[in-house]
This record gives C-alpha cells, structure tokens and sequence, in this order.
C-alpha cells in the first residue's frame, strides 16, 4: 500500500510540473535582455506572468484562421461578377454562435431607456434612434399586421434574430455589448465596486471600455468610489499601490470590441472548411454551410428535411405543412437548424446579415490578401489643451443624421471623443496616407473615369467612378422633429454604389436557395433597414493562432 500511494504521489507531483510548464510563458521570470528579475518586490518591470490566452466571451465561438478561396460560387445568374475567386488568408478570430436575437436587442433598449430617459427632451434622439424600424413588415399587398406589432417585443419571438436594424444600429448595439461585457468583468474581478453597473449608473455617470483603459478617473463620471470601490482595488489602495488601482491593457484581462465581421471572415466561418482539410490542401469545396450539393438533408434519420429557412419557390415559404416543412414561414428561433462545422447556427437562411465592409464589386486581392477588409476610417482620440483625452458629455452626444432623416446618437456620454489622424501619423508612411481609406484603390481619384494625371476631382462627384445619388436632409436647429428633406433629382448619376453602402452576406426567408452560397454578395445603403436582414458579432483573437498546440500525424512507415 504504502508503495502504491508512494506511486501515485509520484505521478500527481509529474503531472503538476508538466502542467506548470505548459502554462509558464516563454519569456521566464527574468529579462533575456538585462537579466533582471520580473515583478521584483524592490521594483523593476512589472509583467503578467501569468496571462494564458484570451477569455471566449459571451455568446462567442471560436474560429481558427487561415487561408481559403473567397468568392468562388458555383452560379452567376445575376452576371454581376462580383465574386471572383480570391485566395486569402483570415486570422483567427470569435464570431457569435447565433444571430443577435430580439431578447438580446431588447437588454439593449431597455439598458439606453434606463440610462437615458426618452422623456427627457434632451435623450430623445438616443432611445428612439437605437429602435428597430417594425415597419420593413408592411407590405402594400399583404397582411403583415403581426410582425409590425409583435414581432420585436412579444415573448413568442424573443428568441427570433432582430430585424429592421441598420447597419449603424448594429455598430452602436456592438459597442454596447463591449462596454457592458468587460463592465462586467471588472466587476466579478474586484476592481469596480460590486452592482456598481446598476448603482452607479446614470446619463452622467457611464462606463466605457477605452475611456476605462485611457483615462480610467473620468470612468463613471469621475466617480472615483465606482470606479475603485472593488476589494480588488481598495487591497493596492491601502499598500498604496496607485499602479494597480485600474486594470491596464498589459493585464490581458478585458476582450477587445465586439464589432461586425469582415466579409472575408464571415464568408471563411459561413463554410465551415475544417472537415474537408487534407494536410493543407481541401478536399473540393462546398456550395452551402453543410457537407453536399442539396438544401435538404440525406441522413438516415432526418432525411427529406430542409437544412436551412429559405424561400423554396413562387408563394412557397415553408412547403406542403407536415414532415417536409421546414418549420417557419418567416424567420425561425435560433438554433432550429444543426450548425456548421464551427458550431455556427443559420450561416445560411433565416436572415440575411450585415458585415463590416464597403462594397465594391471586386475584392481587391492584388494589394492585399490577409485579413480582407474595405472600409477602414483611421482616427485617433481626441485630445483636450491640457493633454487629456477629450471624453463626450450630456452636452456633447454625437449625433448622426441619416439619408431617411433617422437620427442616431455615435458617440454617448462617457466615451472618447475621435478625431481623423493627421500628418503626425502619415508623414514618410508607406503603409497608409489619409484617414479614410474607403475607396483606395477603387473611385479614388486615380481610378476615375476622367483621370488624366493631374486633375484633382475631389470636389465634382460627378467625374467620380461612383457616383451615386446625394440625398440630403436637414435637421431643424430649434426642433430636431423638424426635417427638410430633399431628393437628388439629377440625372446624371450613374450608379447606387458610394462609400456608405455596405455588405450584406447569406441567404434569408425570404430568398431563393441561390443565395444560400456564402460566396454570394449584395448590398445595401447603410442607414435602411430591412425585414430580412439581422446580423451577428465577431471578436478579433489576440496572441495565438490556435487554442491547441500542433500535433504532426502520423506518416506511417519509409
């Protein structure tokens, strides 16, 4: 016995160590450069030791990176030519494991509703900007009625992916569920004070991912009781330890935003390709999310039943009501389809979905082919006389008018106020020019239609590749309820295509099985919304490719 348990100490005492050794960073407990010690009680440099990877947050699958053939559809029976098969390469990344759902949009609504109260004049614009538009239901030859008034708020739809958001909408709901997720993180580690989320709480008082990470006093309005009231922290306080009173970015402890996917990334998770690898070669290719060339399913057990919710023909939403069915008519919960290879849920019907870029009907894989993305604005924050960040308040909300005479806030209280980049940042790049790199390469001055080298036609738009429709309206300075709307009645415009129309991927209810290709792309002016698209959130990975280290297989024998 005593041998035995002598055995056992033994074996437990390897494992730890094994274990120890896997979790201690490559880089030790002393500098490879000066030879001093890490985390030195009589000072020196202070570093985590013992950050092991990024948390997955909530809602949230992990996708591992890599390379594979974007655009490439079986069918181009549209003749737009706008899916040419590019190779490129995706870093890895999180995506949520469904679509954002009405329950999920409505924790939103009722957060901004609480925080600021539409009744008050001067919040109006916050709550009302934010609700999604009901009224993309209504048809002008059909009974729609039920959707428009229940389908956002009534109990039997909570689980449903929301509707009738716009892009921006979906922007602003993404960077909501950063601030409320890592708000939440802080608070379960010690560092804000415990319920300060709900306490501490109000339109003057808001807590803020970046202004927590740039200026984490202003947090909670200067609240300095909210802000450093965790045990966490109160422990530095009274060693007077003023470093570590609010977590910094070297913690590793808060997740970076969510935001919207890129295309190229929605497009690699829509596919699921992990299954069809072969060393580092596919084996063939795929049409939709699941394995096979047919939207119904060839499995012993559920064979005959659809895969996905789509439209299936003229006046044919669902099929003949019974066993073949595939169970909705318009959109469907969550999760009533089997998920791709990812663990990704409707990548293909349901609803359509927004991604992150600009569109343009080629992929401009010639200047770049890693981590895809049209789109990018640069800006920096915005800094005050005294070399503050400049930080917005109830009396500098930014608002954004839109094209429909929607207004939607940009910018709420507690958050850093931006500023395009300047010279300071471009001056001998190579890498980047300007701020707003929407259309580089593509409508920009070089690629118009009357380029002759020299003319610069920044201020005619009608000489530019892109010239679409200018829409203006005008909000009333005393009354914001007011608006002058007026239509671009020129008829020279020769396309719908401008920097603020976006990308919409995936089939919906509402769409052929055509559109199910998740190769397949369409857009839509960024500020309309629609009864078939929805959308999910994506999360960029920091550190590592993979969550597994590599194991080679085996070769067999020479």
């Amino acid at each position: 016995m005593r041998k035995l348990f002598i055995s056992k100490s033994l074996l437990v005492l390897t494992i730890s160590v094994i274990l120890m050794s896997c979790n201690k960073n490559d880089y030790g407990t002393s500098s490879r450069a000066t030879g001093w010690k890490y985390n030195s009680k009589d000072g020196g440099f202070q570093v985590n030791t013992n950050y092991k990877e990024q948390e997955t947050g909530p809602g949230l699958v992990f996708i591992e990176g890599g390379t594979f053939t974007m655009g490439r559809v079986q069918d181009d029976v549209m003749r737009d030519w706008n899916n040419t098969p590019t190779q490129q390469h995706v870093q890895s990344f999180y995506m949520d494991e469904t679509e954002v759902t009405n329950i999920m949009y409505l924790e939103y609504l009722d957060w901004l509703k609480a925080v600021y109260p539409p009744t008050e004049p001067k919040y109006r614009n916050i709550y009302y900007g934010a609700l999604p538009d009901t009224l993309v239901w209504r048809n002008r030859l059909g009974f729609n009625e039920m959707m428009t008034n229940n389908y956002l708020r009534h109990p039997a739809y909570a689980d449903y992916p929301v509707v009738g958001v716009n892009w921006i909408q979906a922007v602003e709901f993404s960077n909501w569920r950063t601030n409320r997720v890592n708000e939440r993180i802080l608070e379960e580690e010690g560092y804000i004070r415990d319920n300060a989320p709900f306490q501490d709480v109000s339109a003057e008082s808001t807590f803020d991912t970046e202004t927590y990470l740039n200026a984490p006093s202003q947090t909670y309005g200067g609240n300095d009781d909210a802000t450093r009231g965790g045990k966490v922290s109160q422990n530095y306080a009274k060693r007077n330890d003023s470093t570590e009173l609010y977590v910094q970015r070297k913690d590793g402890l808060l997740l970076p935003k969510y935001r919207l996917p890129t295309e190229a990334e929605w497009e690699y998770a829509a596919l699921g390709l992990v299954e069809l690898r072969s060393y580092n070669i596919y084996r063939g290719r795929k049409k939709y999310p699941w394995s096979g060339k047919y939207t119904r399913s060839g499995k012993r057990r559920t064979r005959g039943d659809q895969l996905a919710n789509f439209k299936q023909g003229d006046g044919d939403y669902g099929g003949i009501a019974g066993w073949s069915d595939d169970g909705a008519d318009i959109t469907a919960p969550v999760k009533s389809y089997d998920p791709n290879d990812y663990g990704l849920y409707d990548m293909a019907g349901n609803v359509a979905e927004w991604v992150a870029d600009i569109y343009r009907p080629i992929i401009d894989d010639e200047y770049n082919d890693f981590n895809y993305y049209r789109g990018n604005v640069y800006t920096k924050n915005a800094i005050n006389p005294d070399g503050t960040v400049k930080i917005a308040t109830v009396d500098s909300i930014v608002y954004d008018t839109l094209s429909n005479g929607k207004i939607v806030a940009r910018v709420l209280p507690g958050g850093i106020l931006q500023t395009p980049i300047d010279e300071n940042e471009t001056y001998l790049r190579t890498n980047f020019t300007k701020s707003d790199n929407r259309n580089f390469r593509d409508g920009d001055k070089s690629s118009s239609r009357n380029f002759l080298g020299y003319e610069d036609f920044e201020g005619d738009p009608s000489k530019r590749m892109y010239n679409a429709p200018i829409h203006s309206v005008t909000v009333d300075a005393q009354d914001s309820t007011k608006l002058d709307r007026r239509y671009d009645e020129t008829s020279t415009r020769t396309t719908i295509i401008d920097d603020n129309v976006r990308v919409y991927k995936g089939g919906s209810w509402k769409d052929r099985a055509y559109w199910l290709d998740p190769a397949q792309r369409r857009f839509m002016p960024q500020d309309m919304a629609t009864d078939y698209i929805g959308f999910r959130n994506a999360m960029s990975r920091v550190g590592e490719k993979a969550k597994q280290k590599k194991t080679p297989k085996h070769k067999g024998p020479n």
